[in-house]
């Protein structure tokens, strides 16, 4: 019996959508730039984790130069592991750049995220296998920051074992991470599985309280599995803010409480989180904190979650640590499971106030305006097997499941605008439009 959902373009209103291009990679391991009517314009036989194409203004003033995955590490335990050398391509394919051969171990192991940054370098989240000692005597996938130089050198470092004493594992967590590592320290994904790493950036926290934890140069992070997003401070490398790895004030799932979706409240408890960042300056919601709350199973020891499984956007208030906006299913009139990611994903505040929104699970990715309308929705029709947070691993050892199985996942899309690419915008936005009464 075949499975069938709907793909490609499944609704749109041209009037309230921002219009863009988007860039995701498919669970067929190719990457692809479509248009909001899913005319696809340019595609890639490479994966990105996460696949991005590159602000000219990082970039010499260069259109349409991608960043991606180019080669595997032929590690067998995958996931982590599994990248060689990631690149920078040009618009015509042509490297520009390549990193790898040159990182410990001779494989770039960059997994989850990575960023372009000001002064030329960039910011790889990578996977350093060694020796923990608060963990255990097991070589295990640490997980951490490289900057690496145009010239290939590692300038800066930060390495997430070094820092455990810093993210605030009660008792009881220590002994179910310890204990997690000790039955599997090749897990594929990394025993904090770190998936996203993103600096500050200028914004208005630093602007009013120069000498504060918000310096532009300071890098906001995630751990899946530990329910922990955390700032490290560039200079020191400490820790100097946090959200979880508990937060009590309010025990059990959000959906199933009374007020869920009053604003603003107190943060509660996050879960399987993705891609906590700062909105960037010049777009709406600036300087607040756009984070997936996947809702996903997680946390030393386990958070506890309810029955009634839903995974919510939420803007963040960094100062007052308030919930100032959020989006769930409900938010849309429609049952909290209906939109739902456990594990990767990814959202994205749009100049028009719209947020992009990856459900990465399912394929879906889709815009929602303030008020929780929906304004555009595509689902990718690339599947790919076996693929488990990362689109280029093929390895069957994906978390949770014994066997390939086909999967349409999508690990995080990205908005861009017509002007980073020399296409310019496209002429099928018009034919998109037409689109609209038969969707």
């Amino acid at each position: 019996m075949a499975f069938v959902r709907p793909t490609g373009v499944t609704y749109f209103e041209p009037e309230l959508a921002y219009d863009s291009y988007v860039l995701f990679t498919g669970a067929d391991s190719i990457t692809r730039l479509i248009d909001l009517g899913g005319v696809v314009h340019k595609q890639w036989p490479y994966a990105g984790v996460p696949p991005r194409i590159i602000d000219p203004a990082l970039n010499n003033g260069r259109l349409g130069d991608i960043g991606i995955q180019l080669s595997g590490s032929g590690d067998s335990r995958g996931g982590i592991f599994a990248n060689g050398t990631v690149g920078q391509l040009d618009w015509s394919g042509d490297t520009v750049w390549e990193w790898g051969s040159e990182a410990p171990g001779g494989a770039a192991r960059q997994n989850h995220d990575w960023e372009s940054l000001p002064n030329g370098n960039r910011l790889l989240l990578v996977t350093v296998p060694r020796v923990v000692p608060a963990l255990g005597p097991a070589v295990v996938g640490d997980q951490g920051l490289f900057e690496v130089a145009p010239d290939g050198s590692i300038v800066w470092e930060w390495l997430a074992g070094d820092h455990l004493d810093e993210l605030g594992f009660s008792a009881a967590g220590w002994e179910a991470l310890r204990a997690t590592v000790t039955r599997d320290p090749d897990d594929p994904w990394g025993y904090l599985e770190l998936n996203s790493a993103k600096s500050l950036g200028p914004n208005r926290w630093h602007r009013e309280h120069p000498g504060g934890v918000f310096h532009p140069d300071n890098i906001l992070i995630s751990s899946r599995k530990a329910n922990i997003v955390a700032l490290i401070d560039k200079a020191t490398k400490s820790v100097v803010w946090q959200l979880g790895p508990y937060i009590s004030e309010t025990p059990g799932a959000q959906h199933q409480r009374i007020n869920a979706h009053k604003v603003p409240r107190p943060v509660d408890q996050i879960s399987g989180q993705h891609n906590p960042h700062l909105i960037a300056d010049g777009l709406p919601g600036a300087g607040n904190i756009l984070v997936f709350d996947n809702q996903g199973g997680a946390g030393y020891p386990p958070a506890p979650l309810g029955i009634y499984a839903g995974s919510r956007v939420l803007e963040i208030d960094p100062s007052t640590r308030q919930i100032v906006w959020q989006y769930t299913a409900e938010d849309s009139g429609l049952p909290s499971w209906t939109f739902f990611s456990s594990f990767v994903s990814n959202a994205q505040r749009l100049p028009n106030g719209n947020t992009l929104i990856t459900e990465g699970m399912t394929g879906r990715l889709f815009q929602v305006t303030s008020s929780g309308q929906v304004v555009w929705e595509y689902g990718s029709p690339y599947e790919g097997l076996g693929v488990g947070g990362e689109p280029e691993v093929r390895e069957p050892r994906v978390p949770g499941v014994d066997r390939l199985t086909r999967t349409p996942l999508v690990y995080r899309a990205q908005a861009v605008p017509f002007d980073w690419v020399p296409l310019g915008a496209p002429a099928s936005r018009a034919a998109a439009v037409d689109r609209r009464g038969a969707l």
